[in-house]
């Protein structure tokens, strides 16, 4: 946090006034600038006196562009280090939070100009402020000036903290929401990862639960962009985007009906399914930025994961032959690429052109997995249970043979 430090006798907040207004006013000629500068200058002690700290705030930024244009950058965080310390002087949390909409405002008018100075500022404010409420609103300016101002790396890192924060700000749906959104274009201008950017883009659908149809019609393009990021990611097999209704919304809209469909396929079905719907398709791939061949790599991962989660727990070569669509030299490499990509367990019988799969990874986790996974730790808490008591069988035996041999025939 940065501390101010007065120089001089004068407050550094009435020095900020007379240098400010000084140079706002130095074209006009002596004659009309000091009668100005006197004028500034007595408002702001009247300010002061009363505790009109909104009032005083709004004085030193009168001419903040000019501060912009015209001070070189060390100074200007010294001037605005002195206006941003306004927001400590009051008492009132409401009035805080209404300096800072005023600073963060006059702080963002011009995003392209000294970007990422503009940015540290609005960081300054941030930490000075003590309500929860304005420091989200603060984060918030921040993260439209990274985009405005085209410096959204130096943003990004603040994401790892975004649990923490979201605990200290105690935000509701609305705001968690347009948080969300606010992350996501963030990342998206920056081209970031293709998973944080899918994170964060699902945080944002999951706060749509049980609206009306108008207000889930807000997050139809972003449910689009999910699904699609998903899509073409090479890592990523697994989502519950069914499960969420502003994705939901899609399987019947006249637009983006396709666009689901696609999500069905890779969640549900194999790859001879994709490959008719390309057929039917390939313009709306290419214009959904999807590229055919990498689709079909990754639909034959999911495919063989589709295998995988087969009650017996063998699949032949052959039918991963078939399935993936490959020759019969290629059936391994593919087995090896699910195991490595961790999304199976298990072993190649050679011998009998069987793998042997002991674990499978999911693709969608809803309410059928869950009750299976209930079964399997039913069973598992059941033979913990025969292991303990056959333990302690076998110790009370071993101590009731030791106890007859220690017995003494008199």
């Amino acid at each position: 946090m940065t501390t101010v430090v007065p120089t001089s006798e004068e407050d550094p907040a009435l020095s900020v006034v007379r240098f400010t207004s000084e140079l706002a006013w130095a074209d006009a000629g002596p004659e009309v600038a000091e009668p100005q500068v006197t004028r500034l200058c007595v408002e702001a002690q009247e300010c002061m006196v009363m505790g009109r700290w909104f009032d005083l705030a709004s004085l030193m930024l009168t001419s903040a562009e000019v501060i912009f244009s015209k001070v070189a950058e060390k100074d200007l965080e010294c001037i605005f280090t002195v206006i941003c310390n306004v927001v400590t002087k009051s008492e009132s949390p409401d009035e805080a939070l209404e300096m800072a909409k005023l600073i963060s405002s006059k702080i963002s008018q011009q995003p392209k100009d000294k970007p990422a100075l503009r940015l540290k500022i609005l960081f300054n404010l941030y930490n000075l402020l003590e309500n929860p409420y304005s420091r989200f609103y603060v984060y918030m300016k921040a993260l439209s000036l990274a985009i405005d101002g085209k410096v959204t790396e130096h943003v990004i890192p603040s994401f790892t903290n975004i649990d923490s924060f979201l605990k200290e700000w105690n935000l509701g749906i609305l705001d968690q929401r347009n948080l969300f959104l606010a992350i996501s274009n963030v990342l998206k201008e920056n081209k970031s990862s293709g998973k944080d950017y899918f994170k964060f883009l699902t945080k944002y659908l999951a706060t749509f639960s049980g609206e009306d149809a108008y207000t889930l019609s807000e997050a139809k393009e972003e449910a689009v962009h999910t699904i699609v990021e998903f899509v073409k990611s090479p890592d990523m097999f697994q989502c519950d985007l069914l499960d969420m209704p502003a994705v939901g919304q899609l399987e019947k809209d006249a637009k983006y009906a396709l666009v689901y469909q696609l999500l069905i396929i890779f969640l549900t079905q194999r790859l001879d399914a994709y490959l008719e719907f390309h057929a039917a398709n390939s313009t709306l791939l290419k214009s959904l930025g999807l590229v055919h061949e990498d689709c079909i790599t990754k639909m034959r991962l999911m495919s063989l994961v589709a295998l995988g989660s087969d009650e017996t727990g063998q699949i032949p070569y052959s039918v991963i032959k078939d399935t993936l669509r490959i020759n019969d030299d290629e059936v391994e490499p593919w087995v090896v690429k699910a195991i490595t990509a961790k999304l199976i367990d298990c072993k190649l019988d050679q011998m009998n052109q069987l793998v042997i799969v002991s674990r499978s990874t999911d693709r969608v986790f809803g309410q059928h997995q869950w009750q299976s996974l209930r079964t399997k730790l039913a069973t598992w808490r059941g033979n913990i249970a025969n292991v303990i008591s056959t333990i302690q069988a076998n110790r009370i035996t071993d101590d009731g043979s030791q106890a007859i041999q220690g017995l003494t025939i008199r």
